[in-house]
């Protein structure tokens, strides 16, 4: 796939899909040139936001075919979190995710450009959406990344978020996301919310394979001690042809 190949370090809203290079190397390309992190801190809560309402809900559809979109529940970002705009029936939920709802170790976790359309299957939407909302209304209330990522542990010892379904997946296949600093910004895929434990398993990282995988929680390895008491979730990404309006990926410059 021609856009995949050129598209280098695109962050798909829960994790870095990294395309020819390592996780580490791709982490360490978002870094500025002397060594310091891009984003070391929460941009004015304002850069998160999206002035147009509808802006936003028609940003969010596009993550999926219409087909699937039209009849979505769709959230937007307010002042307090991530609000209903509309109620759908078909059990999936469209939404912009910000750069803070991606790993906590990804160096572009305060980039205020972040706007990754997603439309979670009802699955995902069960499991995952919850998070998003957590992770927001901290997000909006200034909290600091630890802060985050201790009251996601602690709802999670609580019981007050849902364990992963089977079959949890979601569709990111729209035109107008930024994704990324890095590469061309954006690219269409489909991402799998799974608690397999060996990305082998799937054939991610394989040569000739489209699959990659990356932890949910954390990008490095070395980050992994800090997932404790959390659920090890392995996300998959395999990169399709074609945007969400179905014309061809390699034919929209970003």
């Amino acid at each position: 796939m021609h856009k995949a190949k050129r598209t280098i370090g695109v962050m798909s809203f829960t994790l870095l899909a990294v395309l020819g290079t390592s996780q580490q190397v791709a982490a360490q390309g978002t870094q500025k040139a002397d060594g310091a992190a891009p984003y070391p801190k929460m941009a004015p809560v304002d850069q998160y936001l999206m002035t147009n309402r509808d802006e936003e809900i028609a940003l969010a559809r596009s993550a999926a075919p219409a087909s699937i979109s039209r009849d979505a529940t769709v959230l937007v970002l307010g002042r307090n979190g991530y609000e209903t705009a509309v109620e759908g029936k078909n059990g999936f939920v469209c939404v912009v995710g910000r750069s803070w709802t991606g790993p906590f170790d990804w160096p572009e976790f305060w980039n205020p450009k972040i706007r990754a359309a997603d439309c979670l299957n009802p699955q995902a939407a069960r499991a995952i959406v919850p998070i998003f909302h957590l992770r927001a209304k901290l997000a909006m209330a200034g909290r600091s990344k630890a802060e985050m990522l201790s009251a996601v542990k602690a709802a999670y010892e609580k019981k007050q978020l849902p364990e992963l379904e089977s079959g949890a997946m979601d569709f990111m296949m729209s035109k107008s996301s930024y994704l990324t600093d890095e590469g061309g910004h954006n690219m269409p895929h489909l991402m799998f919310d799974t608690l397999v434990k060996d990305g082998k398993d799937w054939g991610s990282g394989a040569e000739g394979s489209p699959v990659m995988s990356s932890p949910y929680w954390f990008m490095s390895p070395n980050q992994q001690d800090q997932t404790k008491g959390l659920p090890p979730i392995l996300v998959f990404l395999v990169g399709v042809g074609t945007w969400s309006d179905g014309t061809p990926a390699d034919m929209h410059g970003h």
